[in-house]
């Protein structure tokens, strides 16, 4: 099962890599980076980190941060440039 979860992290992080080599930049394609960014740690989180067993409470913190911290990516790059 784990490299099934490692074979999905590299396939969504060479789609990342290709959507910036190739300059695919769009409003709606910086909100499916973001969400398959949160996919990818939320399986870090889950699997690599062990998370996946335990109560919910142990498994929030790191995806309340998760969410903040890409929701604050968010913001930043639709915020205008003055």
């Amino acid at each position: 099962m784990i490299h099934i979860i490692w074979l999905i992290l590299v396939i969504l992080t060479l789609f990342a890599f290709l959507v910036g080599y190739l300059k695919f930049v769009s409003s709606l394609l910086v909100v499916v980076l973001l969400l398959t960014t949160f996919i990818k740690g939320q399986l870090v989180i889950d699997y690599f980190m062990g998370l996946k067993e335990v109560t919910f409470k142990y498994r929030f913190i790191p995806t309340l941060w998760l969410v903040l911290i890409l929701f604050f990516i968010g913001v930043a790059y639709y915020l205008p440039l003055k």
